[in-house]
């Protein structure tokens, strides 16, 4: 007797790379395969940490620097007079490159996923309004001393805290009964992103210290000075499960992009993976931004660059662009402590120098995946 096949569907074929994003073209061709992409990066990560920990306005040569950390893996003894550069390479630098590589890896990957899941090509981590809501906690932190129970936790806990509650308050909006829909999900983002822009403005006005104020403006412009061995496991593990799941819905985020009816027609459901990814990018946004402050760029200049390298498949995207993203944020982290030092610069100011005439040159090199001809 024959099988309904509606009763026992059969399992849909693999879903092909999406088109762009945005536009009317084809997907460009892939300039190079992916293992050597890949590789090269892989390479180069290990090198940008090495770096990233030797780097610094203090003075310490590299055969020094190398040493202690030599020192700090194997446990190997140093003298007193090299505890002081010991402390800035072991217990400063190189956490603070490990959390750089983490923030970056994080953000890239989450602009992928956001791209995907509202369809526009200028989403970014911070288009549901979930980086300026934890703004509002460290902020507290910050100017009022709030959360001061939690000792040196206070500011991370307080940042996820209220992100947590941007992402709850962003959700109860932007659902409707018939579940998410990208553009309810971008226009609320959007709205509460102003909301809690101005309360965040208002509580730096309202600072009584200067230093409180700019401590505050630092953090919101991305700061990782406060990069320490204890946060870093904590951002890492968030960051890790989100890659993990994203990178087993890759074939989902290929349907996804093209259309909610041609999701549906591959067996996907769409809108029960955007509520996935809704609560894997509120989850993975809050947790970066609660130990390094609001970074822009990142999330939305490397998903396109890795885009035009590899195709827009999102297996090859998502296998590039959180590599690329944590090397990109290593050398950025490298630059603020050095071009001007002593004075750190904070990071969102270098991202948007770099970003924006890359971002500029992507567009006019490959107008056609970005909404040109």
């Amino acid at each position: 007797m024959a099988v309904s096949a509606e009763r026992n569907p059969v399992h849909p074929p693999a879903v092909p790379g999406p088109a762009p994003l945005t536009g009317t073209g084809p997907a460009p061709p892939r300039r190079v395969p992916l293992l050597p992409i890949v590789t090269a990066l892989v390479l180069a990560l290990p090198l940008s940490l090495l770096c990233g920990a030797v780097l610094g306005a203090s003075g310490i040569g590299w055969g020094e620097a190398v040493g202690h950390l030599r020192a700090g893996f194997t446990g190997g003894t140093i003298t007193p007079e090299q505890v002081p550069a010991y402390t800035i390479v072991w217990e400063l630098r190189l956490p603070r490159a490990l959390l750089a590589a983490v923030v970056g890896a994080g953000l890239a990957a989450i602009g992928v996923a956001v791209q995907a899941m509202v369809r526009n090509a200028l989403a970014d981590p911070f288009v549901l309004g979930i980086s300026s809501g934890a703004a509002v906690g460290a902020n507290a932190v910050l100017i009022f001393g709030a959360f001061g129970a939690f000792g040196v936790w206070a500011l991370s806990t307080a940042a996820f805290g209220s992100a947590l509650l941007a992402m709850t308050l962003v959700y109860a909006i932007a659902r409707t009964d018939h579940g998410l829909t990208p553009l309810r999900l971008v226009l609320t983002g959007t709205a509460l992103y102003y909301g809690f822009s101005a309360i965040t403005t208002f509580m730096v006005f309202a600072a009584e210290h200067g230093e409180a104020a700019r401590s505050a403006m630092m953090w919101l412009l991305g700061s990782l000075g406060g990069a320490n061995w204890g946060s870093v496991p904590i951002a890492a593990a968030a960051v890790l499960a989100g890659l993990l799941h994203l990178g087993l819905s890759a074939r989902r985020l290929n349907a996804l992009a093209m259309g909610d009816e041609t999701s549906a027609a591959l067996g996907v459901d769409p809108a029960r993976l955007c509520r996935e990814l809704f609560v894997v990018s509120a989850a993975v946004t809050g947790a970066v931004v609660a130990v390094s402050g609001a970074i822009g760029f990142v999330g939305l200049m490397v998903p396109h660059a890795a885009r035009m390298v590899v195709g827009a498949d999102h297996r090859r995207v998502l296998a590039v662009a959180p590599l690329a993203g944590a090397i990109l944020l290593i050398w950025v982290d490298i630059l603020s402590r050095t071009v001007l030092a002593p004075t750190e610069l904070p990071l969102g100011v270098l991202t948007a120098a770099i970003g924006v005439p890359c971002f500029i040159l992507l567009m006019r090199r490959r107008g056609h995946t970005l909404g040109g001809q």
